[in-house]
């Protein structure tokens, strides 16, 4: 096969009108050419660090929605659904990404669970990562988020360091807002990657101790504009990632907007597609095309250098996706889950008084982090309650493996007017997790989860609305437009009719039960104060 374009040689920095010869799935001949060619050969976009569940889609319907966009690696990390399924579903996802021409790279989750404060449905122990690091289709250690488990020296912490050492295989970091000792203590552990900095300072740092940074631009963090100074001067050692993104935010763009945002901003082209397209190649050591002689076809023919649109996408010398459309068929779809808790009355949410000032979360638009505040409770007949002028709402996580009693507490910053939203996409343990406006509409949101046995919901004093998610209670079974379509319905609903102000309110709700991300959040065991890593109480006197 032949193609005649002008081709981006990235190392070198030229552009120049080539004959491309594709053959046997590779690069066998780049020759220049005085023939007429059209539009430019760049390599293909890859994700440096995403959780492919939190596009609520499994692995082949995020590969179809991901090729428009002139994707063609993940870096995966599946902690979300080895929370829920364990070595059964890491299993899933390569067995499920595997019927589709995409490259997924999974690696072993190193925290499953997060942390000993909330309950999963699976474990992971040092044993279990050592024998899943040496699986073929696993090629790295996931996040390592346990931080204060590597600067206490803890021995399953470390074991699952040494174990990934031992093999040769990259170690990701999560190290939120971690400096001087202690990020120097991270990183000379083995850490060697962290999508976590949300300060110019911050990523200098970790540079400094020799991490790789990772740039993240997802539904809900969003970190680009702070970091992408970074470029030039550090381009050889950092990546673009979405680390999370949902699949109505997925189906409009991926890692090619992060680049067109790049050079707009008067980034050069080579550094912005060496940070998209070449660095997560040669730091994970992927077999993934670098656009060179001998390479596997993997590439995007784009109209321009500035927009970026996408006209097709190559992986092994086949076209997968053409003029915004992909070319992957759907394949059959397993739903495989754990559920076990029963529906809830609205007495089940009820904190009885116990003080006069009770903590509160202060959730953050578009941030994964949170504050902590103290505020005079609303007591009424003996309770508190929410007081929505001031936007403070109720928050509960419903442990989803067992039948157990919900934690209950407060959290301003999520905006709603009426009703209540839920999420059984609840990182990292996927709990339900929900926030409302009175106890009715916030039990009625978390049994509309139950009876699904998964999914996200939003209820109004008029309707619920719910998209269901039967895949370990995270992932739908259905093709990635429908769920697009049915996610920015229900997301919209949450913004217009319950009057959240949020740019992606589930996303955020989503976060509010991860624990390794400071400040205070929530559990299925109660309140966490993650910058003292440890359980707290509702009321502080």
């Amino acid at each position: 096969m032949l193609l005649y374009t002008h081709y981006v040689d990235v190392p070198q920095r030229t552009i120049f009108a080539a004959e491309v010869e594709l053959q046997d799935q590779k690069i066998a001949r780049i020759t220049p050419t005085n023939q007429p060619v059209k539009g430019y050969m760049i390599p293909g976009f890859i994700d440096a660090h995403v959780h492919v569940e939190s596009a609520m889609l499994v692995p082949s319907e995020f590969a179809r929605l991901a090729v428009r966009h002139g994707t063609v690696a993940t870096v995966s990390d599946p902690h979300e659904i080895a929370n829920v399924l364990g070595r059964a579903g890491v299993q899933y996802m390569i067995d499920n990404g595997k019927q589709v021409p995409f490259k997924f790279y999974f690696g072993v989750p190193s925290c499953v669970p997060a942390t000993t404060f909330e309950t999963a449905g699976a474990t992971l122990d040092a044993k279990a990562v050592s024998e899943l690091l040496q699986h073929p289709d696993l090629y790295y250690l996931s996040e390592v988020m346990n931080y204060p488990g590597v600067l206490h020296q803890d021995p399953e912490v470390w074991a699952k360091i040494k174990a990934a050492q031992q093999l040769g295989k990259p170690i990701d970091g999560h190290a939120p807002g971690l400096r001087g000792a202690a990020v120097a203590q991270y990183a000379q552990a083995g850490i060697q990657t962290d999508h976590e900095c949300t300060t110019l300072d911050e990523a200098l740092e970790k540079l400094q101790q020799g991490m790789h940074i990772l740039i993240r631009e997802g539904s809900a963090a969003k970190n680009f504009d702070t970091l992408i100074p970074l470029l030039p001067e550090h381009s050889q050692r950092v990546m673009f990632c979405s680390d999370d993104k949902h699949p109505d935010a997925l189906l409009k763009s991926h890692i090619n907007e992060l680049v067109r945002r790049a050079v707009a901003q008067g980034i050069s082209i080579y550094d912005a597609l060496q940070v998209a397209c070449l660095n997560p190649i040669q730091h994970y050591g992927l077999e993934v095309g670098q656009l060179r002689v001998g390479d596997w076809a993997d590439f995007v023919l784009v109209h321009d250098l500035q927009d970026f649109e996408v006209w097709e996408t190559y992986i092994n010398g086949q076209c997968v996706a053409r003029d915004g459309l992909d070319l992957i068929d759907s394949v059959p779809i397993d739903t495989p889950n754990q559920f076990h808790c029963q529906p809830k009355v609205p007495a089940d949410f009820a904190i009885p008084a116990q003080g006069t000032h009770h903590r509160l979360i202060q959730a953050i638009d578009g941030a994964l982090i949170t504050e902590s505040d103290v505020l005079a409770a609303t007591i009424q007949e003996g309770k508190a309650v929410a007081h929505v002028a001031s936007d403070v709402l109720k928050i509960a996580v419903v442990n989803r493996y067992d039948n157990q009693p919900p934690a209950v507490a407060f959290i301003r910053g999520m905006g709603l007017q009426q009703g209540a939203l839920a999420s059984c996409v609840a990182h990292d343990s996927h709990n339900i997790v929900a926030v409302g406006t009175n106890d009715v509409a916030l039990c009625q949101a978390i049994n509309a989860i139950i009876q699904h046995r998964g999914g996200i919901a939003a209820v109004s004093e008029a309707e619920t609305q719910v998209l269901p998610l039967p895949v370990a209670g995270i992932l739908s079974a259905d093709r990635g437009e429908a769920v697009a379509a049915a996610y920015a319905q229900i997301d919209a609903f949450a913004k217009t009719v319950l009057g959240s102000p949020l740019a992606a309110p589930f996303m955020t709700l989503s976060f509010m039960a991860l624990l390794v991300i400071p400040s205070l959040k929530i559990s299925d065991l109660g309140l966490f104060d993650g910058a003292r890593f440890e359980q707290v109480g509702l009321w502080v006197d």
